[in-house]
């Protein structure tokens, strides 16, 4: 079986080298090369094209970012980002997925040999996932916020004060960043309260929502503890915590958990949708978009089973298709729409 090849591009030898024996351990991945900086990266790729590239964004000479871009440009290249957690390195990195990066992981830690295997396993199928995935320029959003922006959330604030009984859960995984950009933008100011798994770690998804709510007509934020489910604002799982759907009485409202990853995954899908089949039923949404693995496939169906209406992302699409994939198999999925269609049909169907 051809191995995937990898390139390592990052400033410090010991993250090259924990790096290099995280990815040679996997059977089905070799380290093609490593290199100190993009000089060097690019003097690899002229020798030999790697299946995939995993990419620090701080370094000397040419930033991450700038190296990206060229990539992207001249001959796309599936790229993983890997980040250090600093504010700086979170909101570079979701600029990265932007770009058209694939996923998005933070640095090893190599004072804990805990975290060292699990992150081996992590690493290893988004590397496998990325040399999967379809890749290709993406368009490059403005940091300013649009002034119609502006003035339609000072509208919307008047809805915050309504309760909907109406619930939308979206969850998603490699590639899901783009597609829930892309996904929330269609909604108008006083569109249903949204719940959101994306498969991120820690802090990454601070810097996530904090660039959606840039973009939308509603307002995006990172889940706290007990926030309102209501009209005109959609939540996002924080890295490293289950989000949980609950309700008191008409007031729907989130509850994050600490606990043991569940397939494999903190956030996990499945929890968020169980809990919405449970709290929500008939009057939910479930969606599956692009990702690797199975997260949220039983919890769509259990949604389904609940009566909520179900939805997947389509496998042309989809940067991998995966999690759709295995809830079609399950038959949890009602109906399968391309990724420009799935906001329209949701206002559509029922609200």
């Amino acid at each position: 079986m051809k191995k995937t090849r990898v390139l390592i591009v990052d400033d410090s030898a010991v993250i090259r080298q924990t790096l290099k024996e995280i990815i040679d351990s996997d059977p089905e991945l070799e380290v093609l090369a490593t290199a100190g900086d993009p000089y060097f990266a690019v003097s690899k790729i002229a020798d030999e094209i790697p299946d995939v590239i995993t990419l620090d964004i701080e370094m000397p000479r040419m930033d991450g970012l700038t190296f990206l871009k060229k990539i992207m440009s001249q001959h796309p290249i599936p790229v993983v980002i890997i980040s250090s957690l600093t504010q700086e390195g979170t909101e570079s990195a979701i600029k990265a997925l932007e770009l058209g990066a694939v996923e998005v992981l933070h640095k090893p830690q190599l004072n804990s040999r805990r975290f060292i295997e699990e992150y081996k396993t992590r690493i290893c199928e988004v590397i496998k996932a990325a040399a999967k995935s379809k890749v290709s320029r993406k368009k490059i959003y403005p940091t300013e916020i649009p002034i119609t922006n502006n003035i339609e959330k000072i509208k919307s604030s008047n809805s915050l004060l309504k309760t909907t009984e109406k619930v939308i859960a979206v969850g998603a995984s490699t590639g899901g960043t783009e597609a829930i950009r892309s996904f929330l933008e269609y909604f108008p100011a006083d569109a249903p309260g949204i719940v959101i798994v994306q498969h991120m770690p820690e802090l990454f998804t601070k810097s996530f929502a904090t660039r959606l709510n840039s973009l939308c007509k509603i307002d995006v934020k990172e889940a706290e503890n007990g926030d309102s489910v209501i009209r005109g604002r959609a939540l996002i799982a924080p890295g490293n915590k289950h989000m949980l759907l609950k309700r008191s009485g008409a007031r729907y409202f989130v509850e994050l958990k600490d606990g043991p990853l569940v397939n494999r995954h903190k956030p996990s899908v499945d929890v968020l949708f169980r809990s919405t089949a449970t709290n929500a039923g008939k009057n939910s949404i479930g969606i599956i978009m692009t990702g690797m693995g199975s997260d949220g496939a039983k919890g769509l169906l259990e949604m389904k089973e609940a009566g909520a209406l179900t939805l997947a992302q389509d496998e042309k699409s989809c940067v991998v298709f995966g999690m759709p994939k295995e809830a079609i198999k399950l038959n949890a999925v009602e109906k399968i729409l391309p990724l420009d269609q799935l906001g329209n049909f949701v206002l559509k169907h029922q609200f």
